[in-house]
C-alpha cells in the first residue's frame, strides 16, 4: 500500500497500525502501537496520498477515518512532523504553487473581508460560551505559571497588554477586532480609558454592546461594524489582538500606514498576532476552507518590512512561544467535555470539525513552529520609556487593583443557535 509505505519513514517515535478499507493491518513506525488508524472508504487510500492536508482533515469530519486507542490530538502528536514530510516527499504541485497562490487567497478587500469574519465569528456566542473564558477571549493566553486557570491566564494577558499601552485615564483607544469586547472593557474600567472596539461580526457587535450596557461603561465604551481601513480620527493608543491574521500580507503596508495615520503624535500601538518561526509559508488548505477563510500566520520578516515603510517605531518585541498550545489544550479539553451541547446546537460533524481544529492548532503551536508576537510600535522615537521596567511596575499594579468585568449571560430561551 503506497500510503503504507509514505507514512513508515515519517513516524521516527513510537507507531501505529494502519487498517486499510479491507481490513488489511499495516504497522507504521517501530514499537508497540497504542494507536490506530482506521480508513472506512477505499477512495482514502489515494486522497491521503495525494493531498494530505486537506482529505486528512475532511475524512475525520465525515467520519470515513477514525482513531482507535485514544484521541484525533494523540494521533496528531504521533504525526507531529509527518504530514509535512509527506508532502515534501510527493512534491505536489499545489504546494510547488503556494507562495503564488496564497496571494489569491489572501486578497481581502471589503466586502471579502466581511464575509470571512462571518463564517468564523457569526457563530453562536452559546456556543463559544462552551469552551472560552469567563470574559470570552479568543486568542492566546498569558500563562505566568504552568498551573495557572485558563480564566486567571487571559486576566494576565489583558493585563499584560494594558502595561505595555501606557495607559492614563481618559486618553483615546482604539481596539481593532474587538472580538465580544472583553478587552476594550478591561481597558476602561482598568485604566479609566475611554475606547472604541471595531468588527465585522455582527454576532460579536451585539455581545459586546451588551456587555457594555450591563456592564455599566456605554459612557466609556462604543463599539462598532467597521472595517480598519474606514476608521478616521485620532487615537492616543491602538491596541489589535488576534485580528491580524485575517488581514492578508499583501494589505499588510495598507495596515501599518492605517495604524500611523489613526495613531496621535505621542501615541502607542500595541499588536497581539500569530507568527510562525520559521519563515513564510502557507495556510493549511483545510483550515483555510472550513475555519479561517482569507487566514494566514506570518513570519516577522514579514511583517517587519511593512511597518519600517510605515515610518513607526518598533518599540518593543515579545514573542510568546507555548502560550498559546496551553490555551488551546484548555479550549480543547473544555470542548470534549461540552460535545453534547455542541452536538444538540449543530451536528456531529460540526463537532468534529472543532475537535479537529483544535487539535491541529494544539499541534502547531507546541510542535510545528508557530508562536505569538506582540509588536509595541509609536510614531515618536522619545514615545515610551528607555526601559521596560514600566511595564513589570504596571503589571503590578494592575494585579493590585484586579478589576474585573462581569459577563452578562443571555437569558437561557435566547442561547441555542439557530
Amino acid at each position: 500500500m503506497l500510503l503504507a509505505r509514505l507514512l513508515n519513514p515519517v513516524v521516527t517515535a513510537g507507531a501505529f497500525d494502519l487498517v486499510d478499507a479491507d481490513g488489511r493491518v499495516h504497522r507504521i513506525g517501530s514499537g508497540t502501537p497504542r494507536l490506530s488508524l482506521h480508513l472506512h472508504d477505499k477512495a482514502l487510500h489515494r486522497d491521503l496520498v495525494m493531498n494530505p492536508r486537506l482529505r486528512f482533515g475532511e475524512a475525520y469530519m465525515d467520519g470515513r477515518l477514525s482513531i482507535g486507542g485514544g484521541s484525533i490530538y494523540d494521533f496528531l502528536a504521533l504525526l507531529s512532523d509527518g504530514p509535512e514530510n509527506v508532502q515534501g516527499a510527493l512534491g505536489t504541485i499545489r504546494e510547488a504553487l503556494g507562495p503564488v497562490l496564497r496571494l489569491g487567497h489572501q486578497h481581502n478587500p471589503l466586502k471579502r473581508a466581511r464575509r470571512n469574519v462571518a463564517h468564523h465569528y457569526d457563530i453562536s456566542r452559546a456556543f463559544f460560551e462552551l469552551f472560552l473564558d469567563r470574559d470570552m477571549q479568543y486568542s492566546c493566553a498569558y500563562f505566568p505559571t504552568p498551573d495557572t486557570s485558563l480564566d486567571d491566564a487571559q486576566e494576565a494577558k489583558k493585563r499584560h497588554i494594558a502595561a505595555k499601552l501606557l495607559l492614563r485615564p481618559g486618553m483615546r483607544v482604539l481596539d481593532i477586532g474587538c472580538g465580544w469586547g472583553g478587552m476594550a472593557l478591561y481597558l476602561a474600567k482598568a485604566t479609566g480609558a475611554h475606547v472604541t472596539g471595531i468588527t465585522l461580526s455582527t454576532e460579536q457587535l451585539a455581545v459586546a454592546r451588551e456587555r457594555a450596557e450591563l456592564a455599566g461603561l456605554s459612557d466609556q465604551v462604543r463599539f462598532e461594524l467597521r472595517d480598519y481601513r474606514l476608521m478616521e480620527g485620532t487615537f492616543d493608543r491602538i491596541v489589535s489582538v488576534g485580528m491580524f491574521e485575517h488581514v492578508g500580507v499583501p494589505h499588510y503596508d495598507a495596515f501599518f500606514t492605517k495604524v500611523r495615520d489613526l495613531l496621535a503624535d505621542d501615541g502607542v500601538a500595541l499588536l497581539h498576532a500569530i507568527g510562525r518561526s520559521d519563515g513564510p509559508g502557507t495556510t493549511n488548505p483545510w483550515l483555510r476552507k472550513y475555519i479561517f477563510p482569507g487566514g494566514y500566520s506570518p513570519a516577522l520578516s514579514e511583517v517587519l518590512p511593512s511597518i519600517e515603510k510605515a515610518g513607526l517605531w518598533n518599540t518593543d518585541v515579545e514573542i510568546l512561544r507555548l502560550h498559546y498550545a496551553e490555551t488551546l489544550r484548555h479550549w480543547r479539553e473544555r470542548f470534549r467535555t461540552r460535545w453534547d451541547d455542541a452536538k444538540a446546537m449543530y451536528d456531529e460533524r460540526f463537532c468534529r470539525m472543532w475537535e479537529f481544529y483544535l487539535a491541529g492548532a494544539e499541534i502547531a503551536f507546541r510542535y510545528q513552529g508557530h508562536m505569538v508576537f506582540q509588536i509595541q510600535l509609536a510614531r515618536s522615537v522619545g514615545a515610551v520609556p528607555l526601559t521596560r521596567d514600566y511595564m513589570i511596575n504596571t503589571e503590578r499594579a494592575l494585579i493590585q487593583a484586579s478589576p474585573t468585568v462581569a459577563i452578562p449571560k443571555q437569558p437561557a430561551a435566547q442561547r441555542v443557535s439557530s
